[in-house]
């Protein structure tokens, strides 16, 4: 779209990754505290629907919905096939974050899967 660099573009790109970031640690963290879900359809869906009224929970589908307008504001302003690849570092931030505060496994090849996508990501780009 522009020959100059976009920075409020960046900026929401850097939102999106922010909120992104957020809403899957929370979900993934608190959706691990309450333990399996029940067995059967009913149970599972009252098991889900529970969840809805956890503060945690309701503040990391908030942070999806606020990632979704910061990507669309980014897209009022840099071309989708310039500005996605930046989504890879959702890979990157998740994991190491995932390791740090979820006490998270991390193996070699987790680590080699990650930079293979984005390695992949920034040849599809240039």
């Amino acid at each position: 779209m522009q020959a100059r660099f976009d920075i409020p573009g960046h900026v929401y790109i850097a939102l999106t990754l922010l909120f992104t970031v957020y809403g899957q640690l929370v979900l993934k963290w608190q959706m691990g505290s309450v333990g399996p879900m029940p067995a059967g359809t009913l149970g599972k869906l009252q098991f889900l629907l529970l969840q809805f009224l956890n503060p945690w929970i309701m503040s990391g589908l908030a942070s999806a919905f606020l990632a979704s307008l910061a990507w669309m504001a980014a897209m009022t302003r840099l071309d989708l096939n310039y500005a996605y690849p930046f989504m890879s570092l959702a890979f990157l931030i998740v994991m190491a974050f995932s390791v740090v505060f979820l006490n998270e496994a991390l193996s070699l090849q987790k680590v080699l899967g990650t930079l293979l996508v984005v390695t992949g990501l920034v040849i599809m780009t240039r």
